[in-house]
């Protein structure tokens, strides 16, 4: 295989050699100039116009320059020819060596890529001139009679390369904007609207900067796709190969088929593998293109913005990938022009999104092939965890089934989790633990809830709840079907045909204080998930479907965010259906309905707390999982409490009777808690430890703030 430098120079001196064969033009032109009477030595030609040029130019035929009215001397057009005839015969041996040697001549490659016919290559060849040497910027300004104008004009190309006279309009639609050069943008125009010319022929003519760098054999994206766009050539890799592991086995073969690839799915980092494979499997170059930033800049249309990221792909035989296509959609479809652009390229390419888009209104001739890049499922992120686990850890020999089963992440959150985990580490100086992978996961699974919920964070475990051994038993199996959900339901293949979702729905119900949002706070302890609890006051809305919007963005965002939603009170939402008998009825359980469908659809961690359970929708306690009561404490249990509650880092007179308390107080946990709060503050005024007489006092006030009768008898 040729060596890159080798080809590289190979192709360069094809381009220097064709730009020799375009000075002889410009040479020939300036001497034609010189003998019409024009001295290039003049500084203040181009600023003034003399009544003998004015009168010139009256006399001076249609469509010809000044250097055209003058035909040289026989001896100068030989040695003008011969020139030419030497250069070109130079041009074909490069030509010969290199396909002798199986090298591409970039020049060619171009020409032939975008079809540039020998008057469209010469053209570009004219405005890479001043690139190369600044000379042509002063002889260009010469031939143009203005020192200002340096680039080269329609008319000066015109008068270097067509025939003068009326056949001048036959080259006019090289210079159209659907015409190569202009259309892939390797020319720009440019209007000189601040000396007042606008006209066709007096425009500029400009190479785009990226093509001058590309046939100097650099890479260099547009200006206005650079930091958006990269080119980069693919390796095998093993964790490429896993990542794609879940995708069908014919899904590289669609690339000999002329398919363009559209890849959907909340896993990104998945689709970047699935590119880098593509890239491999068809031996090109990948592309990759960021839509969403290039769309948001006002100067760029997506249009134009994909026009030169396929101008890019061209000259670099690359497989084009899109990203964030999204961005493109309208209504959830693709525009036609842009549509237009995909069919024009037949590279193979690759448009990546979170969502499947409709083309329609053309007749397409590249058919689409669509992948789908879901969520891992479980065996898949137990494989990532693993593979990014060891990788950072090589030593760690724990468990991962926990992390791979209560955490639905993509790929790219598996990886970020592990990296953040190692961060933790390094900055605690601590040796690494499974802890530090679940708050790196929670810290990755991106929730965005807190403006319609309020995030609890866990302080209880399970020795610091008090509840009947039934009510335990219930929560701890709880605990262990959101820990096994993932193997039971996919790895078993038990949720195919007995399970609609994953999601698992609970209600707890019972009196205030009871214990439901501690037992919620246990369980977000022991799975090591964020709480959030969901606040009714920005949830419920008098106005008609304001509701259901909030829940909506509410499940939608704690979909991927894998949280515990908790609904306090959820019997405001998630109420009985009742008789119509107006429009507001008919409403109110249309939300109802809409309620039901939507939690059974979510498929994450869902508690519901009710103070009256016969308030809630009996359809709805149907598709609930579990349903566990919350009892008011008996004496026993309000005993443990006491004991439970009052911490040991407090100070405590010897005469504290929690057996007292329990017996002769009949009060939930909750207002225990009070209870013990407000006589340790009342201990701490009185600089001294909690005696029994601060908690009557603290008993006392928590009576009568329940609006219960007091008595005094009881406080002894």
């Amino acid at each position: 295989m040729i060596q890159r430098e080798q080809a590289t120079d190979l192709s360069l001196q094809h381009l220097l050699a064709e730009l020799r064969r375009i000075d002889i033009l410009v040479q020939r032109e300036v001497r034609r100039w010189q003998l019409a009477g024009q001295d290039p030595h003049d500084d203040f030609r181009g600023l003034y116009l003399s009544d003998t040029d004015a009168q010139a130019l009256l006399a001076r035929p249609w469509g010809v320059s000044w250097g055209q009215t003058i035909s040289l001397s026989t001896a100068e057009t030989d040695a003008f020819a011969q020139a030419e005839i030497e250069i070109t015969a130079r041009i074909e041996e490069l030509k010969k060596e290199a396909a002798s040697r199986k090298i591409s001549l970039r020049l060619e490659y171009l020409a032939a890529t975008f079809e540039l016919d020998r008057f469209a290559l010469d053209l570009l060849l004219i405005c890479l001139a001043p690139h190369f040497d600044l000379q042509y910027e002063r002889l260009y300004a010469y031939l143009q009679d203005n020192v200002t104008c340096k680039n080269p004009t329609i008319n000066l190309s015109l008068a270097l390369l067509a025939p003068p006279g009326d056949n001048r309009l036959l080259a006019l639609p090289y210079f159209s904007e659907n015409a190569p050069l202009f259309k892939h943008r390797l020319l720009q125009q440019q209007s000189d609207l601040q000396n007042g010319r606008d006209s066709l022929l007096s425009r500029t003519l400009h190479v785009d900067e990226a093509i001058v760098a590309w046939l100097l054999g650099n890479y260099q994206p547009p200006t206005e796709l650079r930091g958006h766009i990269s080119l980069e050539w693919s390796e095998p890799n093993a964790r490429d190969t896993l990542l794609t592991a879940a995708l069908p086995d014919n899904w590289l073969e669609t690339q000999k088929r002329a398919t363009i690839m559209a890849f959907y799915g909340p896993d990104a980092t998945t689709q970047h593998a699935a590119a880098r494979l593509a890239a491999l499997h068809v031996q090109r170059p990948l592309l990759r293109v960021a839509l969403p930033p290039l769309i948001a800049d006002e100067q760029l249309t997506p249009h134009l913005a994909i026009r030169l990221a396929l101008r890019d792909a061209r000259l670099n035989a690359a497989l084009t990938y899109f990203t964030g296509w999204d961005a493109c959609l309208q209504a959830g479809q693709l525009p036609i022009a842009i549509l237009t652009e995909l069919e024009s390229c037949a590279l193979p390419l690759i448009v990546a999104g979170k969502k499947r888009w409709l083309a329609e209104g053309l007749e397409r001739q590249r058919p689409l092939w669509w992948v789908n890049f879901p969520l891992p499922h479980y065996a898949q992120r137990l494989s990532l965890w693993e593979h990014f686990v060891v990788e950072e850890f090589p030593d760690y020999e724990g468990r991962l089934d926990a992390l791979a089963g209560q955490f639905r992440l993509t790929a790219g959150q598996i990886r970020d989790a592990v990296a953040t985990a190692r961060d933790q580490v390094v900055q605690q100086h601590r040796a690494f633990h499974t802890t530090n992978l679940f708050a790196a996961a929670r810290a990755h699974s991106s929730p965005h809830l807190s403006d319609l919920a309020r995030q609890i964070v866990p302080r209880y475990q399970w020795a610091d709840i008090v509840l009947p051994a039934e009510q335990l038993e219930l929560l701890h199996e709880i605990v262990d079907m959101v820990r096994g959900r993932s193997q039971v339901l996919e790895a078993w293949g038990v949720g195919k045909k007995l399970a609609t979702n994953n999601g698992i729905a609970m209600l707890f119900g019972g009196p205030p204080g009871t214990g439901k949002t501690m037992a919620a706070e246990v369980i977000a302890t022991e799975l090591e998930l964020d709480l959030y609890k969901i606040d009714l006051s920005t949830i419920v809305s008098k106005y008609i479907g304001e509701t259901e919007k909030n829940l909506e963005r509410i499940f939608s965002e704690a979909q991927s965010s894998n949280v515990i939603l908790f609904f306090d009170e959820a019997d405001a939402l998630f109420g009985k259906r009742s008789a119509v008998k107006d429009a507001h009825d008919r409403y109110a359980n249309i939300e109802t309905s809409y309620l039901l469908q939507r939690m059974e659809a979510y498929d994450g961690v869902t508690i519901l707390a009710t103070n009256m359970r016969a308030n809630l929708d009996e359809a709805f306690t149907r598709r609930l999982q579990f349903a566990v009561s919350f009892p008011f404490p008996e004496e026993e249990y309000r005993l443990r409490i006491w004991q439970t509650l009052f911490p040991a880092t407090v100070p405590r007179a010897e005469n504290l009777d929690f057996e007292l308390l329990a017996r002769r107080f009949k009060l939930a946990g909750g207002n225990i808690r009070n209870i013990i709060v407000f006589a340790a503050f009342l201990a701490a005024a009185d600089a001294g430890a909690v005696t029994m007489q601060h908690l009557f006092q603290g008993t006392r006030r928590e009576m009568q703030k329940m609006g219960r009768l007091v008595k005094e008898a009881e406080m002894q």
